[in-house]
């Protein structure tokens, strides 16, 4: 199962479709909030947005670490910076992946998070 996480619902419908006609198994959240109270332990991965009202995509991944929650997180965002990546490391995010996505490097994260789940 790959869970998308992104309050863009043009963005989270994309996904959704992309990965769809891939063969992939999809749910899909709004917000981080929606996804921690919904999430239930399950192998696969989850796309997160980092920049959301709320939650934003890097709190969520921490809440999921503190849980002790391992599955592979991919994280997504239009405004990368040096303080997103440092948490997106010390959290343990697979992969920070820039928008536009570019699909050669979605899909290659998301092979890599399937096999490690």
């Amino acid at each position: 199962m790959i869970y998308v996480v992104d309050d863009d619902d043009v963005v989270r419908d994309s996904l959704r479709a992309l990965l769809e006609v891939s063969n992939y198994q999809v749910s899909d959240f709004e917000s981080g909030d929606h996804f921690l109270s919904e999430f239930d332990l399950a192998d696969g991965c989850v796309i997160l947005d980092v920049h959301m009202p709320g939650l934003p995509g890097t709190e969520v991944l921490r809440r999921l670490r503190e849980r002790g929650v391992t599955i592979p997180v991919i994280l997504i965002t239009g405004r990368r910076d040096s303080q997103i990546e440092a948490e997106a490391s010390a959290f343990g995010a697979l992969a920070l992946i820039d928008k536009p996505l570019s699909h050669t490097q979605l899909f290659g994260a998301i092979e890599q998070a399937l096999r490690r789940s």
